[in-house]
């Protein structure tokens, strides 16, 4: 297993284990108890719970068809499971829908870049923005002033997404013609705009070059110690794990049979043989 310190913004580098060790227990931002999830006589999600502490970034990983993405579906609304209970910062969204769980802060990204490859990398940002935008057709005729007020202020915190980001060079470039590394970094940037407070991510290394995932991950870790978001990330990419994951938990046919510090999983014999075929990772 390869053992990657990455580049930090600072030009310095570090450890996620040890910035965990100095980072204090804020508590949940997330508790999913018993979910079970079904479709028709398959059984997706098998009693599943889970916990995400404020600030930490869990990865979820194990084979495909495990039910890793059924259960971010079911964090941010997309299904609704037949049992269990999910608390966010709280609040109970079992079964809301998909826009209410966005609008409480429970940020989505998928496998593939859902952007818009023919619009600039700051107008696909400022979709992001669309659910905190309270100016209407009506206010833009008839109050264009507190429109255009609105608008400069969106703006500037989509600017301030852009430089965190480091895509300064790029913000007026049509996402089309951008690799696919910028892409997906345009994708999380679009994330950013919603404010989330607490950020799903499913896979959001498939498809890149060794480069393009120390870059991804970098931000990743960015946002979850200098924005203070929590993460749940869903990934196959082993090294990118167990370098930055703080938790790992592993499922195998709907169930979560292993869960622990990277280091942990690892040596765990049912991972080895669930996920890894009796190798290491």
């Amino acid at each position: 297993m390869r053992d990657v310190t990455l580049r930090h913004e600072d030009g310095g580098t570090r450890s996620p284990a040890s910035a965990q060790a100095d980072r204090p227990d804020a508590g949940e931002a997330l508790r999913a108890d018993g979910i079970t999830l079904t479709f028709g006589g398959v059984t997706a999600l098998n009693e599943v719970s889970m916990s995400v502490k404020h600030d930490e970034l869990v990865a979820v990983i194990g084979p495909n068809g495990a039910g890793k993405t059924s259960l971010l579906n079911c964090l941010s609304g997309f299904y609704k499971p037949q049992q269990g209970q999910i608390i966010f910062n709280g609040a109970d969204i079992t079964g809301k829908p998909v826009h209410e769980v966005a609008v409480m802060g429970l940020t989505r990204t998928f496998q593939g870049t859902h952007i818009f490859s023919g619009m600039t990398v700051i107008d696909n940002i400022m979709v992001g923005r669309h659910q905190h935008m309270r100016s209407s057709l009506f206010d833009a005729f008839f109050y264009p002033f507190r429109a255009r007020e609105e608008e400069v202020q969106n703006r500037e915190l989509v600017e301030e997404i852009i430089e965190f980001l480091e895509i300064e060079t790029i913000r007026h470039q049509p996402v089309g013609s951008l690799g696919y590394g910028l892409r997906k970094r345009v994708d999380l940037g679009r994330a950013l705009a919603q404010e989330p407070k607490l950020l799903l991510m499913d896979e959001p290394m498939a498809g890149m070059n060794t480069e393009e995932k120390e870059d991804l991950a970098r931000f990743i870790l960015d946002v979850r110690e200098g924005k203070r978001i929590p993460v749940v990330l869903v990934e196959h990419d082993m090294g990118v794990v167990m370098d930055i994951a703080d938790r790992v938990m592993v499922f195998d046919f709907g169930r979560k049979i292993a869960e622990g510090t990277p280091a942990q999983v690892q040596r765990d014999p049912a991972v080895l043989k669930a996920y890894l075929g009796g190798g290491a990772v």
